[in-house]
């Protein structure tokens, strides 16, 4: 799973009676959610395939320097700021090669065999916030998902 530092924006957790923000919707705050959901997938899926030889593991690719937030303007204004912001902050920003760095290394590597369950940042273990090491809400999203796919929710 290729996630991100965001997640921390999730402090309290996932909010368990709005899971696709429909009542509310802060941006950053659905990001830091979708992003602590993503690591929550990761670390049960981990629990449940071990010992079956398959890992999974979450990463950290850096910022890198792609056109992506640029996409995320939603007026004119928006869009001239972050193109603006972009110019300056792409100087500081990993090159795709580097932010996939990890990613490939987990999934090639020798040294990498049999690491699962982790969080990674430059091919290291990753602090992680404290909702993040939630093991019953990583449980319960994984049923609640369960029970909106079969009441067929997207």
């Amino acid at each position: 799973m290729v996630g991100a530092h965001a997640h921390h924006l999730a402090r309290s957790g996932l909010d368990f009676g709005d899971l696709q923000s429909a009542r509310s919707y802060r941006t950053m705050l659905a990001c830091g959610r979708s992003k602590l959901a993503a690591m929550y997938y990761t670390t049960d899926l981990a629990e449940r395939l071990d010992g079956s030889g398959v890992t999974v593991n979450g990463m950290h690719p850096g910022v890198v320097n792609t056109n992506f937030a640029i996409s995320l303007g939603s007026g004119p204004t928006s869009r001239r700021l972050l193109t603006l912001a972009y110019a300056v902050a792409r100087h500081f920003m990993r090159t795709p090669r580097q932010g996939a760095d990890t990613v490939v290394w987990l999934a090639s590597s020798p040294e990498a065999e049999g690491v699962t369950g982790g969080y990674l940042v430059d091919r290291k273990p990753a602090v992680v916030s404290s909702a993040a090491g939630d093991r019953d809400a990583a449980r319960r999203l994984w049923a609640e998902t369960e029970r909106m796919l079969a009441d067929g929710h997207p």
